[in-house]
């Protein structure tokens, strides 16, 4: 009965320690760093660096295009500015465009200082450092200032609506918005794990991240212009989740919109490009 005993809390001891060491893992993404630059497309560009609220100094590119209106693109989780399924790709866009570009890694992400990320918490100090960053070293770029983001820079776009006055308007591609429910989908995306694991995963995960609010709880907030996209074949976020943070933003927000397409989780720009880009340009030539 002893060894029986024994061998039952060897077992519970090691799932615990496998817990820790995912939720360790989730919470310290590896870092994406690419090689290409602005460059490519003929455009000269400044290697930036500056620093947060909470200390920590972050990396990225400043791309003056000759515009009072900058464009602030925000990768996702474990991707950086050098993402080439989404980020590039806007990148080149918005440049294209006639808007000036600044873009950089978010904390714990490509070349940017920071342990673990907060999926979306802290990441608006990392935005409101970068137009902080703007402001006094090009205040003639900073006249508009717009965001585009990304899974949890859609997170982050959504939170910066409402915490930053700065921010005009915001696109927010494939967003959580229930954070359990994204983590849980989350394992199985990310790591190939099962769904159930995410309850013994999660308390872990505040230790080393803290706890993020859901986005559902900003739809009586956000009261300027949002332009909503998600895909119906989206692995990680609900179509029903997103519409049902419209339908709420909406009875507030006269400039909020919603479209939803047929691709998986930030994939519209890739399957729909034209579409993508005759949409949210039009969003921004009227916003922006």
């Amino acid at each position: 009965m002893g060894s029986l005993l024994g061998a039952l809390v060897f077992l519970l001891l090691l799932f615990i320690l496998f817990a820790v060491f995912v939720a360790y893992k989730m919470a310290k993404p590896p870092r994406f760093i690419g090689d290409w630059t602005p460059e490519e497309w003929g455009f000269d560009y400044e290697e930036m660096t500056f620093e947060t609220s909470d200390g920590l100094k972050l990396s990225g590119w400043w791309i003056p295009n000759g515009s009072g209106k900058t464009v602030i693109p925000l990768h996702g989780y474990t991707r950086s500015r050098w993402d080439d399924v989404y980020m590039k790709q806007t990148t080149e866009f918005l440049l294209k465009e006639g808007y000036n570009v600044l873009t950089f890694d978010f904390r714990a992400h490509g070349r940017s200082e920071g342990k673990y990320t907060s999926v979306g918490r802290d990441e608006v100090k990392d935005v409101e450092a970068a137009i902080r960053w703007l402001k006094k070293n090009h205040p003639e770029a900073a006249e508009s200032i717009a965001l585009i983001g990304f899974s949890m820079g859609a997170i982050v776009t959504i939170r910066s609506l409402v915490e930053l006055e700065e921010v005009c308007c915001g696109v927010a591609d494939s967003p959580p918005i229930y954070l359990d429910r994204t983590g849980a989908r989350s394992l199985k995306y990310f790591a190939n794990l099962p769904e159930w694991l995410y309850p013994f995963v999660k308390p872990f995960g505040k230790l080393f991240s803290g706890e993020t609010k859901d986005t559902i709880e900003l739809a009586d907030k956000v009261r300027k212009p949002l332009l909503l996209i998600v895909g119906e074949t989206d692995p990680l976020i609900e179509v029903d989740e997103v519409r049902e943070f419209y339908e709420r933003n909406r009875k507030v927000n006269p400039d909020v919109e919603l479209w939803v397409t047929d691709s998986p989780h930030v994939r519209t720009l890739k399957f729909h490009p034209e579409e993508w880009k005759a949409r949210v340009g039009d969003f921004l030539r009227r916003h922006l």
